[in-house]
């Protein structure tokens, strides 16, 4: 079974990988960062974890307020870093671990967590910055794998303190009834005091933080109760990011071991690192039933799907398996592409990297392979709607009858498709179906 073997708390300022990046380790402006993190490089290097969950938000980089989601789990199977408009800093991608993360999710959403899900984003100084000075990477790889998660902490409302203790809560459960023997550790990052924006940019307090960091480890219910409107006037607006903290302080005990703590303000944000192990050791046999029933829960909505002949639930398995074929037939939607997909699909399979495989799938418009094979139901009807082929004609494919034959199991003999402008007036099986 997975088991959380320790977690770490950490501001993500891009302070951090500056300081690692311009090699300012032995300048004494910038020592103390490196300093404070030593000791939580040692404790991995000592553990050597299998994945840790970086739990951070994005600053406007891979989510825009398009779709603004309060979390969101990263579920794919590699990571690289975000150009944040300078040029993305010279670190090797990171592995993810689909597998946990799947799991995470289904166990989120059984606790009835909203999850959004992402894949194929970079991830930006909220989570590369205190990784690159915590995880060794100078051969061009890491140590492990990382699972993301996505807190929306800068559009408001945002989650509450309580909220996300809640969620750790949630992430405790999820991770210990994982069936594969993993560790785990929990990082929390950003905070600590500082403000960046308005009349009030460059507000920290020092008091608050130690105090903050106190309250964190020893009796975080008093956290539990606070306001953003409270961590603002004590801690600066975007000290709004301790409440990611909290998720962690929720996945861990009650009781813990701090083995490390420091603090440096050395400009506009309170840096903290911290090193925390539960103060009681975990029976695993006591844990055993909970966990199973656990992973009955989970699969409690699904179960019995199985069963039923000729369906294939697009899972988060599924989308990670099969996201590059997807996500080349959901380039469809734009005009541009639709027009090189008509033009030349070899061309677009190969920009696209699709296996030959995939290649005959879509060439031959093998409607019930490409279900078979991975492929969500409604970017084959755009497809169809591209290439002039009806809904019912697709629908007819996959259960391997005639058009005619499926249209006597229907009502009418009615024929749709997605297609907009003119296309209904453009393609044949519109007109030879008018009156």
């Amino acid at each position: 079974m997975a088991k959380i073997i320790g977690a770490i708390a950490s501001s993500h300022t891009p302070t951090i990988g500056f300081a690692l990046d311009a090699n300012k380790q032995h300048d004494a402006v910038w020592a103390p960062i490196f300093k404070a993190f030593e000791p939580v490089k040692q404790w991995l290097d000592e553990k050597k974890p299998d994945v840790l969950l970086m739990i951070y938000n994005d600053h406007v980089t891979s989510f825009f307020f398009d779709h603004y989601s309060a979390f969101a789990l990263g579920i794919g199977d590699t990571w690289k870093v975000a150009d944040e408009g300078g040029g993305a800093r010279d670190l090797p991608p990171v592995a993810g671990h689909a597998g946990l993360a799947r799991h995470l999710g289904e166990s989120l959403v059984a606790d009835e967590f909203d999850m959004s899900f992402f894949q194929d984003k970079p991830l930006d100084h909220g989570c590369f910055s205190p990784l690159s000075i915590m995880w060794p990477h100078a051969a061009g790889s890491w140590p492990g794998a990382i699972v993301p998660l996505q807190c929306g902490v800068l559009q408001f409302p945002v989650p509450s303190s309580r909220r996300c203790f809640k969620l750790g809560q949630a992430l405790r459960r999820a991770i210990e009834s994982y069936p594969e023997d993993l560790n785990v550790v929990i990082v929390a990052t950003g905070g600590l005091s500082h403000q960046v924006h308005g009349e009030r940019c460059g507000f920290n307090n020092t008091k608050w933080d130690q105090e903050f960091l106190d309250l964190f480890e020893k009796d975080p219910e008093v956290l539990l109760n606070m306001t953003q409107a409270d961590f603002a006037r004590l801690g600066g607006w975007e000290s709004a990011e301790i409440v990611m903290w909290m998720v962690m302080r929720g996945a861990m005990p009650a009781k813990l071991d701090c083995l490390h703590r420091e603090y440096y303000l050395p400009s506009m944000t309170g840096i903290a690192v911290a090193l925390y192990e539960s103060a009681v050791a975990v029976d695993p046999a006591l844990n055993a039933r909970a966990n199973e029933l656990h992973r009955r829960h989970i699969a409690h909505q699904t179960k019995g799907a199985e069963e039923l002949e000729g369906t294939y639930p697009f899972t988060l398995q599924r989308s990670v398996e099969h996201y590059r074929i997807n996500r080349y037939l959901h380039q469809l939607i734009d005009p541009a592409f639709r027009q090189r997909f008509a033009a030349n699909p070899e061309a677009t399979y190969e920009e696209a990297g699709l296996t030959q495989e995939e290649r005959d799938m879509i060439a031959r418009r093998d409607w019930r392979s490409l279900i078979r094979y991975g492929v969500i139901f409604f970017l084959l009807e755009k497809l169809g709607a591209v290439v002039g082929v009806s809904n019912l004609h697709i629908y007819a494919a996959m259960r391997g009858q005639s058009l005619e034959d499926f249209q006597k199991t229907r009502n009418t003999k009615a024929l749709y498709s997605v297609a907009g402008k003119g296309a209904a007036d453009a393609v044949d099986w519109n007109k030879d179906c008018k009156p």
